[in-house]
């Protein structure tokens, strides 16, 4: 049976060790909305809103065992990037490297008039952006 989707978008749960580091990416560096905090049975769970889209940034009251490996697309199998579509990708990519974040993948025109560029956050996982110019 398929699924009968109800929201226009996919949610998305970012485990970590620390919060205030990918607060300070999410929140404060790309601008994501800070919707609230909740208590957990085994952490905190702190949401943000990407359009219609809600990033659950987690950290557990004790810090699981394995750590996904950083690198992105390069660095293993499994879930490695997700993607924000924006206006202003240069003037977000220029922003996160001048806070110091690693842009692991720069401005750069995939098929005319798709750009993309890839911001690595604390943890190591790769953020997306992705312009599409209108015709």
């Amino acid at each position: 049976m398929p699924l009968n989707i109800t929201k226009d978008s996919i949610d998305i749960g970012i485990v970590t060790a620390d919060a205030e580091a990918m607060l300070k990416f999410y929140r404060d560096t790309l601008g994501l909305e800070f919707e609230g905090e909740m208590q957990m049975g085994t952490g905190t769970m702190h949401r943000l809103r990407a359009g219609t889209t809600v990033v659950k940034i987690v950290v557990h009251n004790k810090t699981p065992g394995a750590s996904a490996p950083p690198g992105g697309i390069a660095g293993a199998t499994g879930y490695r990037y997700w993607t924000i579509s924006v206006d202003n990708i240069v003037e977000a990519s220029d922003e996160c490297a001048a806070a110091g974040y690693k842009v692991a993948v720069p401005v750069t025109e995939i098929r005319p008039g798709v750009r993309i560029s890839m911001i690595e956050d604390p943890d190591g996982n790769w953020v997306e952006l992705l312009q599409i110019e209108s015709a």
